[in-house]
């Protein structure tokens, strides 16, 4: 299972549109995509411009279908300058 992580950091103006954005972000992502079994949105309680992504796929490769669709493309474009930081990280999920 890959994991992938994303802290976004919103300008406050867009904080409203981008919160939108993501969870449309989210439902498309599970709904259209085989490959992603998780997509949680977190935002911070104490700093409403910060958000935390969680996201599982079947593997890495369902993970660089996902940068290719259409959905995903124009989320990136739509909030590119709605946001002030963008960290995302690869993880492998470890069986215990």
């Amino acid at each position: 299972m890959h994991v992938v992580t994303v802290l976004f950091e919103t300008h406050a103006e867009f904080a409203g549109e981008f919160k939108s954005a993501v969870l449309a972000q989210a439902e498309n992502s599970l709904s259209r995509e085989p490959g992603c079994s998780r997509f949680d949105v977190c935002q911070d309680p104490e700093n409403p411009t910060r958000f935390f992504l969680y996201e599982f796929y079947r593997d890495r490769d369902s993970f660089q279908l996902h940068l290719q669709t259409d959905h995903y493309r124009d989320f990136d474009a739509k909030t590119a300058d709605w946001v002030s930081l963008k960290q995302p990280q690869g993880w492998d999920l470890l069986d215990a």
